[in-house]
């Protein structure tokens, strides 16, 4: 296969032995799933919450912040794992469209607050590995020892088939100098713009696990208890949300309706369109602390 301009075309084996997978666990993250009743294989608990955020709050002490008209420009690299007869080598300018999409997110595009927050595409790589691609969990060492670029500042964003529960799946900022070949953020190829995954094909998984990627959490994180997701703006929520379900209020002692047209939550990518303004200090936040 002929690698397109301005990508790079990589070897189908793995570099990483399955016994150095076996070492060294998969960082811990946070995921998008299809369906709420699906058990989260990346739930966050509310101690390993208030960790990250304690984390953040120490990392970025002292530190200036910048605001969202102060621009932050995020080089991304994006990896096409594909299988061997071609399935889910997605073509550049569905890549394209993705990056644009969460421009557009980020930007305030859809009618949500503008992060200050950009994404510039730097490289496109492109691997054919059946295992890889039917099993990025299983893969998942040898899969980003093998490709991943850049440092903690630069986004690398996996396409790959994640099976039929899972949409996405992303790394926090705070553990990238733990485990730096595990930073990154990885989705089901068909949720990228077109893809043809049902309620999930306008890109917004790849927007949503970013918001992980620089610090957020679930909107839903913690339910009605304080500190819900440590975004004062982000009204509480009880559970997730599936579909569209509007003015749905699951914590009514608590301010506003739920979020539920929140990028960080889980209702279908067509009722998905804000960040908040408490989100993107955050995002800024983690970004000056963890990956700048």
């Amino acid at each position: 296969m002929t690698a397109e301009p301005g990508t790079t075309q990589r070897a189908s084996e793995p570099r990483a032995t399955a016994a150095q997978a076996a070492d060294c666990p998969p960082q811990a993250a946070s995921s998008r799933l299809a369906d709420p009743g699906v058990r989260d294989p990346h739930a966050v608990s509310p101690e390993r919450a208030a960790e990250l955020d304690r984390r953040l709050r120490q990392a970025s002490a002292g530190l200036r912040v910048p605001n969202a008209a102060a621009r932050v420009t995020i080089p991304v690299v994006v990896h096409v794992i594909s299988a061997q007869d071609g399935t889910g080598n997605v073509p550049k300018q569905m890549v394209e469209d993705q990056i644009a999409g969460m421009n557009k997110a980020f930007s305030g595009g859809y009618g949500g607050a503008d992060t200050g927050i950009r994404f510039a595409l730097r490289r496109v790589t492109r691997t054919a590995h059946d295992a890889w691609f039917r099993d990025p969990m299983g893969n998942d060492e040898a899969i980003k020892r093998g490709l991943r670029r850049g440092d903690a500042g630069t986004l690398n964003l996996y396409t790959v088939d994640m099976g039929r529960g899972v949409l996405g799946r992303s790394t926090f900022p705070q553990d990238y100098d733990a485990d730096s070949w595990a930073d990154g953020v990885t989705v089901d190829y068909r949720t990228l713009p077109g893809g043809g995954r049902e309620r999930f094909d306008l890109g917004h998984t790849a927007t949503h696990e970013t918001g992980h990627w620089l610090g957020l959490f679930h909107t839903f994180q913690n339910g009605c208890a304080h500190p819900s997701d440590y975004v004062d703006d982000t009204p509480y929520e009880r559970q997730q949300s599936a579909g569209c379900p509007e003015d749905r209020d699951t914590c009514p002692e608590n301010r506003g309706p739920d979020p539920i047209r929140n990028f960080m939550n889980y209702s279908d990518d067509s009722c998905m369109r804000e960040f908040t303004a408490g989100q993107g200090e955050r995002m800024r936040r983690a970004w000056v602390a963890f990956r700048a």
